[in-house]
């Protein structure tokens, strides 16, 4: 598959065309950033493991039935995807209070929810990527109602799915988000699912193993992202 041009460079990762225009190459980068991109900085191999998590947990979802937009690992940073119309419409998963939720609401973080939250964030730096509700989506046709119905039901599966398989790591998922897109005629999984993405705690001692320990400057962040590579790559191989 020979690499192309650069079409698109964002915050953790680069897409380039391939010489099949339905396809792209997507390269996962080490910079980190936090508060709308306000704090800055490099957590050394961190584009490596967020590749091969993800390239195991897409693996994990399709065997369950959600369509991802993952085609296959290329090296240790790169991996083939399908591409997609990217919807502006990033969906939150929350099972455990944390991060926004908490502040927002006033909640104690770690508090468990009685069932699944899910969130819609408008996509767009500029404002910050507010939340806002389907009625919005709707309006400012952003999606279909069909569309939104699709991204509902894969998402809360998505979430069912990575409980278990987490769970089995000895990992809590806390919340997570996810991105969506058009290929042809179908709603895919697209993106990433890694520390970058997921809110993942020890299941005993509740330490972070995530992108807070660079937003909230608690060291260990290299390990803490090797660890999760680590148990995810055990699993997988039961």
């Amino acid at each position: 598959m020979k690499k192309g041009k650069l079409i698109y460079e964002g915050k953790a990762k680069k897409l380039y065309q391939t010489d099949n225009p339905g396809l792209v190459i997507q390269e996962f980068k080490d910079d980190a950033t936090a508060f709308d991109a306000t704090k800055r900085g490099t957590i050394t191999d961190k584009g490596v493991c967020n590749n091969k998590i993800s390239t195991h947990l897409f693996g994990v979802l399709e065997t369950q039935g959600i369509p991802t937009h993952f085609v296959r690992l290329l090296n240790e940073r790169e991996m083939l995807v399908q591409r997609l119309e990217i919807i502006p419409v990033e969906v939150t998963i929350r099972n455990v209070v944390a991060g926004g939720m908490a502040k927002s609401l006033g909640l104690q973080e770690g508090k468990e929810l009685h069932s699944p939250i899910l969130e819609y964030h408008y996509k767009n730096d500029a404002l910050h990527d507010p939340l806002f509700n389907e009625y919005h989506i709707l309006a400012m046709e952003l999606a279909t109602e069909e569309e939104l119905k699709t991204i509902a039901k894969y998402s809360f599966e998505v979430n069912r799915i990575l409980l278990e398989f987490f769970d089995q790591c000895g990992l809590k998922l806390v919340d997570f988000k996810l991105e969506f897109g058009r290929h042809k005629d179908k709603i895919l999984l697209g993106d990433e699912i890694s520390p970058d993405t997921c809110r993942l705690w020890d299941k005993t001692t509740n330490k972070k193993l995530d992108k807070d320990r660079f937003r909230r400057d608690l060291g260990d962040i290299e390990e803490a992202y090797q660890e999760v590579l680590k148990r995810v790559c055990e699993r997988s191989r039961v």
